[in-house]
C-alpha cells in the first residue's frame, strides 16, 4: 500500500460504521434481504448479502445515495450488550446472524450496535455518530460473489466492497492510487505487450510463455545463474515427480497434501508431481558421505514444481498452479551458519537492487509454540538471522512465534514504485528435514553430526517475480530486460534497405532489433512502437539515409535527431550493460 494513503485505529472505525451504514442503505433497497458479516478490511470495506436478484453496477448509485441520506440524518452508534435470548429474538428473520450467534461461545460477552434504523450483530468498535463520516469521503467499488464463511459447499452471497476516508482529498488521493494499480495490472500488460497468456479451458493457474516473454524470462534466468556461479553455488536439476515414500519421508503428504495434486499410479506405486524441491537436493547430499571439509554445499535449482491452489485464489502471474521457484539449500556446518546466512541476504539484496528495487523492509519470524530442534538451535539460528539483517542496515520487525515449526526465517519485502509492499526473499533455517532424512557429516572430531539446512530463495517464483516487475515499471521494463529494445521505423518502403542495413549492425552489437515493414503511417508505426513500451524507436527517412544516421525517439518522448550510428551503439550499451534505466520515463 502506498506511503501516501492514511491508515490507522481511526480509519478502521470509520469504515466498519460505513460497512453498517452500508448495509441499512442496502436493506431500503431490499427490504427482505439477508445480511452475513461487514468488516473493515485493509484499505476499506466490505458486507455481504442474500438478495432477490443480482446487482449490477448501476445498483451502486441507487445504494450510494441511501447511503447519504442516512448520513444526512445524524445517527449515533449505540452499544448494547444483551442475552442470547434477546439476540435471537433480533435476528429472528436472519438465518446468517442466527448462525453466527450460535458460534458465540457460551459465556462470551453478545454485543450489538444501533444505529437508530438498522442493529448489527458486532463486537466494534464503531465511531460515535454519522457526523464522523464524511458523506464525500467513501466510495463503493466492486460487487462480487463469496460463499458464505469461505466455504465452496455454502451458499454463493453477494459481496460489495467499499472504501471511506476521513476527508474526500484522502479518498481522491486512493482512487488516484487505485487508477495507478489498474495502469499496472500485470494480467492486462501480459496481453498488451503480448508477453504471457492464461487458457482456463486448457488448466487454471498454468501459464502460457509467448516468444517476447519467454525471451524477457530467458534473461531474467541467465542473469540468476551466472550471479550465482560467481557466488560460489553449483546447480543442480531433479525430476519432477516422486514416490511416495519420499514425501512421506518429508513429511509433506502429513503435513501439505491438501495443497498437493493427486497421485499417479505406476510399477504399483504412488507418484506426485513435487511441490517442493528440497526433498530432491537432499536425496542428491546422500549420495556420499560427507566431511565437514565438503561443506558448505550451496545448491540451486529454477525447479519448476505444482501445487493445487483453490481456483477462487488464482490471480495472473501471482497465484498459480504450475511455476518454476527461484530455490537454492545450503548444508552447513554449525560453525559456517552464521556467515552463510549473511551471505545469502547480501546476495539476495544486490540482486534485487540490480532489478531497480531500493526499498526494502525484513520481517524475522522466532520460535512458534510447536517446534522441532532444541532450544539451542533455534536460539543460535535466530541470533544468525538478525545480526545479518542489522548488518546490511535493514529496517526490521520481530515476528514473535510466527517461525516455521521446522525453523526461524527472514522474509524480505520491497516497496514497488507506488508504494506497494512485495514479498520476495525468504531465508529458512530447517531443523526438521535433515533429522527426518538421516543426514549427517563427519566432523573434525570424527563424530557423525547433523548438519544445518537452510532453504533459500532470492526472487521467490519466476512466474511472480515477473508479475512484479511488470507492475513495479508499468510494463517499461529496463532496456536490459525489454523482449524488443529497439525498433526501426522506415518514413516509407524506399528506405527499407538503409534500414535492414541499420538493423545488421544493430544485431550484430548484440541488441534484440527489428523493423516495421508495415505498410502503416509513421504516425501509427511510432504510436505501435511506444504501445509496446520499446526502449528506443530508430526513425529513418531521406534526411537520414543521405546522412548514414538515424532519428532516436526515446520511450519517454525525447527525440534526438541526426545521431550517428556507432554514437548510439555506444550509448546504448553503456546503458544496457549497466542494467540501468531510462532517463525522465513516463511510466
Amino acid at each position: 500500500m502506498s506511503d501516501k494513503i492514511p491508515g490507522g485505529e481511526k480509519l478502521q472505525m470509520i469504515r466498519h460504521s460505513m460497512a453498517h451504514i452500508m448495509a441499512e442503505a442496502v436493506l431500503r433497497m431490499f427490504p427482505d434481504a439477508q445480511i452475513a458479516i461487514g468488516p473493515a478490511i485493509e484499505n476499506g470495506f466490505y458486507y455481504d448479502f442474500d438478495l432477490p436478484r443480482a446487482l449490477v453496477p448501476e445498483d451502486l448509485e441507487t445504494i450510494t445515495q441511501n447511503m447519504k441520506d442516512i448520513l444526512s440524518e445524524g445517527r449515533v452508534f449505540q452499544r448494547l450488550e444483551v442475552s442470547r435470548a434477546e439476540a435471537a429474538e433480533r435476528f429472528k428473520d436472519q438465518k446468517y446472524k442466527l448462525e453466527l450467534l450460535a458460534a458465540i461461545p457460551e459465556g462470551e460477552t453478545i454485543s450489538l450496535y444501533n444505529q437508530g434504523a438498522f442493529t448489527d450483530l458486532c463486537r466494534g468498535p464503531h465511531v460515535e455518530s454519522t457526523k464522523e463520516l464524511h458523506p464525500n469521503a467513501f466510495k463503493l467499488l466492486s460487487i462480487a460473489a463469496a460463499y458464505w464463511r469461505g466455504d465452496s459447499n455454502n451458499k454463493m452471497l453477494t459481496r460489495i466492497y467499499g472504501t471511506a476516508f476521513e476527508n474526500p482529498k484522502d479518498l481522491r488521493a486512493y482512487l488516484q492510487f487505485l487508477e495507478d494499480v489498474e495502469k499496472r495490472d500485470h494480467r492486462r500488460l501480459g496481453k498488451d505487450l503480448d508477453l504471457f497468456s492464461l487458457h482456463e479451458e486448457a488448466g487454471p493457474g498454468l501459464v502460457y510463455w509467448h516468444p517476447r516473454g519467454a525471451r524477457v524470462r530467458q534473461i531474467i534466468e541467465n542473469f540468476w545463474r551466472e550471479e550465482h556461479y560467481k557466488n560460489g553455488y553449483e546447480m543442480v536439476y531433479t525430476p519432477h515427480v516422486g514416490k511416495s515414500w519420499l514425501w512421506e519421508t518429508s513429511g509433506h503428504l502429513g503435513f501439505y497434501k491438501e495443497s498437493m495434486y493427486n497421485p499417479m499410479e505406476m510399477d504399483k506405486s504412488d507418484y506426485y508431481v513435487k511441490p517442493m524441491n528440497c526433498p530432491f537436493h537432499i536425496m542428491i547430499y546422500k549420495t556420499a558421505k560427507r566431511s565437514y571439509r565438503d561443506l558448505p554445499f550451496r545448491w540451486a535449482e529454477l525447479g519448476t514444481v505444482y501445487r493445487y491452489e483453490k481456483a477462487g485464489a488464482l490471480h495472473g502471474l501471482m497465484r498459480v498452479r504450475g511455476f518454476t521457484q527461484d530455490d537454492a539449500h545450503l548444508f552447513v556446518t554449525p560453525e559456517q551458519m552464521g556467515g552463510e546466512i549473511a551471505r545469502a541476504l547480501k546476495f539476495a539484496l544486490r540482486m534485487i537492487r540490480t532489478f531497480g528495487f531500493t526499498k526494502f523492509h525484513a520481517y524475522v519470524s522466532t520460535k512458534p509454540d510447536k517446534s522441532v530442534g532444541s532450544p539451542d538451535k533455534w536460539e543460535a539460528a535466530t541470533k544468525a538471522l538478525m545480526s545479518a539483517v542489522e548488518a546490511e542496515e535493514l529496517e526490521y520487525d520481530i515476528d514473535e512465534g510466527g517461525g516455521a515449526f521446522y525453523g526461524p526465517k527472514i522474509d524480505l519485502k520491497v516497496k514497488d514504485a507506488i508504494g506497494r509492499e512485495w514479498q520476495l526473499s525468504t531465508i529458512q533455517f530447517d531443523f526438521n528435514l535433515p533429522e527426518r532424512f538421516g543426514m549427517t557429516f563427519v566432523d573434525k572430531d570424527g563424530v557423525e553430526k547433523q548438519p544445518y539446512m537452510i532453504h533459500r530463495a532470492l526472487l521467490g517464483s519466476i512466474e511472480r517475480f515477473f508479475g512484479v516487475l511488470l507492475e513495479h515499471y508499468a510494463g517499461a521494463l529496463p532496456p536490459w530486460l525489454s523482449p524488443e529494445q529497439m525498433r526501426i521505423v522506415p518514413v516509407s518502403e524506399k528506405f527499407l534497405d538503409y534500414s535492414k542495413t541499420v538493423e545488421e549492425r544493430l544485431r550484430a552489437a548484440g541488441f534484440r532489433v527489428t523493423t516495421d515493414t508495415s505498410d502503416e503511417r509513421l504516425s501509427n508505426k511510432i504510436r505501435l512502437s511506444a504501445g509496446m513500451k520499446i526502449p528506443y524507436t530508430l526513425i529513418i527517412g531521406e534526411k537520414e539515409e543521405a546522412a548514414g544516421t538515424i532519428s532516436v525517439r526515446y520511450r519517454g518522448g525525447r527525440q534526438v535527431g541526426d545521431v550517428q550510428v556507432s554514437d548510439f551503439i555506444s550509448e546504448a550499451k553503456a546503458l544496457i550493460e549497466s542494467r540501468g534505466q531510462l532517463e525522465a520515463e513516463n511510466k
